[in-house]
């Protein structure tokens, strides 16, 4: 080749492309019904997309829980589990990650995190303290709510603008929380509810310079902090791209020094730390662990395995490890920006800036004909399958739920779809026909009616409740 035409080669090489850090090894079938068969399937399911068979779903992001690809390291790792009921190997290669990557003193097992969760809310709060954080999460609020425990969001008022391109949006707005404070008093908080990234507001990340400030405040008033750890790793990868001093770190070093920061954490194994099952709760006062620890027995399984198999500890303990890996973090991150940039190159209402496990379709601006009370981001999830077979899930009023006090419909700023992609499972061209269905549905939106609710459990609707089409 001439210089010449290696100098046109250059300039046409504006970007190289990307591949993600693995192959694949084994595969799993999937099929696509007729439209028939998924309007039917979507009737029987109440048009509620948790209600749907999993073996009519063609492209499946309901979640990112428990959905990713173990390695083969992790599945080597299953036949080395020790089901022993007390003092299992695995239990202490768990405890042993736990503490090189996050750098907790004390950790209990627990089956999953919203059994972190409970333990934990159990613990600290007292009935009728506050628990301020940034913006809520579903399980974590109702369990402070059983505890006696009242959430109050203290987020950043950029994050309930999905327009807003602040970079992180899950800050937490400190006059907020300072006037709570003193309104309620500091011995009536039980501790803030930092979640790193925030899943309601659409994956945005926490600043380190946001916590640092935190620390401080909350150090000068006596407050514990507790993390939502479930996704944090993926904050620690928006930190070294976005914010100033840490271009040059490591996602395992990002990530030790935000944890450094905080009193302890609860994790869903089943997202970040990527395991099919699995949570922990980790801490740093050894008089809070003791009482962890023994309540653990009570509701999970013994503090050395806390409700999970031997080989899920191992599987985990390996999961922890991989997950730091920067090369991992990029790629899984990188494939949901693939998706979102895609939509945004069409102009579809979406969360802006893209967010670290899902793309956020903003129902308003698909549907601004219908009213909340009809639910237009279930409507939104509902016609995504029926169009395509895509599954995704409501994140807007129908998972708000009622104040628990006025019995009424909670009406959140946002009202949103999640399309949670799942680690190492799916291809970029998963990815190009996901974004191709949503264009249809977008096209189409101006002759889509409501929803109404014809059945709602008490706790948690977002997960069983069923709907009709309004006329």
């Amino acid at each position: 080749m001439t210089s010449a035409k290696l100098k046109t080669f250059g300039q046409q090489m504006k970007r190289r492309s990307w591949a993600e850090p693995w192959k694949i090894k084994a595969v799993e079938p999937i099929r696509m019904i007729t439209k028939e068969q998924r309007a039917r399937a979507l009737q029987e399911a109440g048009y509620n997309t948790f209600l749907l068979r999993s073996a009519d779903v063609y492209i499946d992001l309901l979640t990112d829980s428990g959905t990713s690809a173990m390695s083969d390291r992790q599945w080597a790792g299953i036949m080395l589990g020790d089901e022993a009921y007390a003092g299992s190997n695995n239990f202490y290669r768990l405890e042993q990650a736990v503490q090189d990557y996050y750098g907790y003193k004390h950790m209990v097992p627990t089956h999953q995190g919203r059994g972190a969760e409970h333990l934990l809310s159990q613990t600290v709060i007292k009935p009728g303290q506050y628990v301020p954080g940034n913006m809520y999460f579903t399980t974590t609020r109702l369990h402070q709510e059983l505890a006696g425990g009242t959430f109050i969001d203290v987020i950043t008022d950029q994050a309930h603008d999905p327009e807003d391109l602040h970079p992180f949006k899950g800050n937490i707005d400190l006059e907020k929380l300072g006037t709570l404070v003193e309104k309620v008093g500091a011995e009536n908080i039980a501790y803030i509810s930092l979640a790193g990234t925030v899943n309601m507001a659409g994956g945005q990340p926490v600043s380190m310079e946001n916590l640092r400030e935190l620390r401080g405040f909350c150090t000068r008033h006596g407050i514990r902090i507790f993390l939502d750890a479930t996704r944090m790793v993926e904050n620690a990868y928006f930190i070294q791209q976005r914010e100033e001093g840490y271009a040059d770190k490591t996602i395992a070093e990002i990530l030790k020094e935000f944890c450094s920061m905080t009193d302890g954490a609860w994790m869903s194994a089943k997202k970040d730390n990527l395991v099919n099952i699995g949570g922990w709760l980790a801490v740093n006062d050894y008089e809070l662990f003791d009482a962890l620890r023994n309540l653990v027995v009570v509701y999970e399984g013994l503090h050395t395995y806390g409700g999970m198999a031997g080989r899920d500890m191992e599987a985990l303990a390996i999961g922890i490890e991989e997950a730091v890996q920067d090369d991992h973090v990029r790629s899984r991150v990188g494939q949901v920006l693939y998706l979102g940039e895609l939509l945004l190159d069409w102009e579809i209402p979406i969360v802006k800036p893209i967010g670290g496990h899902a793309i956020f379709l903003n129902a308003r601006g698909f549907y601004p004909h219908i009213p909340q009370d009809q639910f237009p981001a279930q409507v939104l999830t509902a016609q995504l399958y029926l169009d395509s077979g895509v599954r995704g899930m409501e994140r807007g009023n129908v998972s708000a739920g009622r104040d628990p006090k006025t019995g009424d419909h909670r009406y959140p700023a946002l009202e949103l779809t999640r399309l949670a992609i799942p680690r190492r499972v799916y291809t970029q061209a998963h990815m190009d026909v996901v974004a191709e269905a949503v264009k249809i549905v977008y096209d189409n939106r101006q002759q889509t009616t409501g929803l109404k609710m014809v059945y709602e459990p008490k706790d948690l609707r977002f997960f069983q409740a069923r709907f009709e089409p309004l006329d």
